[in-house]
Formats: C-alpha cells, sequence, structure tokens
C-alpha cells in the first residue's frame, strides 16, 4: 500500500468514497448520528477547500482504498503558517484491512504535519465511531466531549430579560475572552486558544461550526460591569435549522436568562434549532433541555501533540591554548 499526496485525476475517486459512507448513513439505525453527519461543517465537502487543504490518498494496486483531510486551524489559515492543524475528513473502503489503511493515512499525516512546522492535530468525532480507536492508538488523547442539542419545536421559559443585556460592540471582544477563560477549564484553554490573538483566530470558526446558510446572525451579551453572559442566534433562512451558541457564568438563574434571551432572538420557534456546548457547560445544557431540547450526538475532542518543544541548549566556543 502506498501513500501519497492526492492528485486532481484522484477527486472523482474520492467523492465515491464520500458518496458510499453516505449511502450507508441512510440506512443506519440512528437518525441523529446521520443528521449530524450530513449537515456538520467539520464533515463538510471537501472539494471546495481543496487548496486550503492537505488530502492524502491510500493506494493499493493503482485503487484509492482511502484518504484523509486536514486544514490549518481556523479552517482556511495559509498552511505554510500553520501550528496547529485538525482532521476533517478520514474515509476508508469497508475491508477487513479498514483499521490498518485508517492507521497508515493518521500517521503519515501526522508526519507531514510535522515537517511543515505544526505541532498540534486536533479532531471531533462521534462518541461511537468505528475509528475511534483508530485514532487513539495513534497517540490522540480525549480532551473535551461536545454536545449537540437540537429541538422540533422549543419553548420559552418565563424568565424576564437578563440585566445588562445589549448588542456586542466591536470593543467586547476581549473582554468576551476573558469570560471564555473563565467558563473554560484551563487544560482545555490551554490547548485551543491560551492568548487572545489564538482565541479570535479560533472565534470566528467556533461560533460558525453549525452556521446555517443564509442566516442573519445577531449577538448580545450581559453586561454587568464584567462580561458574564453571551449568546449568538443565527436565524435560518433555509433548510437547516436555527443555531445559538452560548458563553455564561453559572450563576442562577443566568443560564435559563440567557437561553430565553437566545430564543428570543429566533423569533420563529416553528423552525428547528441546534447549540453546540461542552461538557463543562452543564448549566447551559440544563437550561436548553428545559426548553425542549435534547443531545442529538455527542462527540468526542481529541487532541495529539505532534513533538516536544525542548529548547537547545546554545554550543558556546571553548578557548584552545597551546
Amino acid at each position: 500500500m502506498k501513500i501519497r499526496a492526492a492528485g486532481l485525476l484522484d477527486l472523482s475517486r474520492i467523492e465515491e468514497l464520500h458518496r458510499s459512507t453516505d449511502s450507508n448513513l441512510k440506512e443506519a439505525p440512528v437518525p441523529a448520528a446521520r443528521l449530524w453527519t450530513l449537515l456538520s461543517s467539520t464533515l463538510s465537502a471537501f472539494l471546495p477547500l481543496a487548496q486550503e487543504t492537505l488530502i492524502y490518498v491510500a493506494e493499493d494496486g493503482g485503487k484509492v482504498v482511502g484518504f484523509i483531510q486536514a486544514s490549518g486551524t481556523p479552517i482556511g489559515l495559509d498552511l505554510r503558517t500553520a501550528k496547529v492543524m485538525q482532521v476533517l475528513n478520514l474515509q476508508v473502503v469497508d475491508s477487513g484491512e479498514s483499521e490498518d489503511i485508517a492507521a497508515a493515512l493518521i500517521e503519515h499525516l501526522s508526519n507531514q504535519a510535522l515537517q511543515r512546522g505544526a505541532h498540534r492535530l486536533f479532531v471531533r468525532l462521534p462518541d461511537r465511531d468505528a475509528l475511534l480507536p483508530v485514532f487513539r492508538m495513534r497517540g490522540f488523547r480525549q480532551y473535551a466531549t461536545e454536545q449537540i442539542l437540537f429541538a422540533e419545536q422549543v419553548h420559552r421559559g418565563i424568565t424576564p430579560s437578563p440585566e445588562g443585556a445589549r448588542a456586542l460592540k466591536r470593543g467586547d471582544t476581549r473582554r468576551l475572552y476573558q469570560l471564555y477563560r473563565k467558563v473554560t477549564p484551563q487544560h482545555v484553554s490551554q490547548l485551543e486558544a491560551p492568548t487572545y490573538r489564538e482565541w479570535r483566530a479560533l472565534h470566528g470558526e467556533w461560533t460558525g461550526r453549525l452556521s446555517a446558510r443564509g442566516s442573519n446572525k445577531e449577538e448580545i451579551v450581559v453586561d454587568r460591569g464584567e462580561l458574564v453572559g453571551w449568546v449568538t442566534a443565527e436565524r435560518s433562512s433555509g433548510a437547516q435549522p436555527h443555531t445559538l451558541n452560548f458563553l455564561a457564568l453559572p450563576e442562577p438563574p443566568l443560564p435559563d436568562e440567557v437561553a430565553d434571551l437566545g430564543l428570543g432572538l429566533l423569533r420563529d420557534l416553528r423552525t428547528p434549532v441546534w447549540s453546540s456546548l461542552r461538557h463543562y457547560d452543564s448549566h447551559m445544557i440544563d437550561a436548553l433541555r428545559g426548553r425542549g431540547f435534547s443531545v442529538l450526538l455527542t462527540q468526542l475532542l481529541l487532541v495529539k501533540e505532534l513533538a516536544l518543544q525542548v529548547p537547545v541548549q546554545e554550543k558556546g566556543l571553548v578557548p584552545i591554548f597551546g
């Protein structure tokens, strides 16, 4: 088996692999997993991103039997300067050698990313994904859990609008980063966004991961001398659900107030709604559950450190006498 960079002639076979996975999902007994896979931007079509991502294929006997795709983080970052990369797709043919093919692709991507100067690889996978053991065996470890909450129809609570609620202003971004650091465990923030600059680059991708096409976006913060809450509502004008994203301190009744504030921004509650929240956002998860949401899918967020950064000891000049 040979691993090599994908060429233009490989794209038709890659697309065929992608479609075969889609057809298998249509027969899957878990509709939630199929819905998320079809609509998640993490597993979005690879062709529009071909110029901004790394794509490698596994070839056996002249036939493409698998491919892996990765991008810089955030998506679209120039790969020549990317220090962190994210695995977007990994698909292999269904055979007795599937795990070996997947492992070879992951190892090849890790080596290529390291040679390009990247020091970390991220991937998110459904908690029962068949490829999860392969990633773990290749050095990926879990650092967080993400839950996708979904509601066909939601209902607002009776909490009033939170004190200090106002539209997001340009100067709020640094204060919003401070809120992110307060509600995010240190081991997660140190991996994803240890500095304001890195968080700002990640912020657009993080808040836009579930974005509905043709959506109208509205952002509100809760300002009480410091930012204690934030909500983004993206109203869909197409077939996709509305999207809600939250950050909020856990002190009640703030989570319920922020949840109702977000639902109020949607205006039309007859369209389905979804939201992505981490395991440490349990206060917001509970607030949404009380308003008609249920867990659509649980994803595991994994990371692999490609190299330890150890300072090299400088060599000094030693005088020679005699």
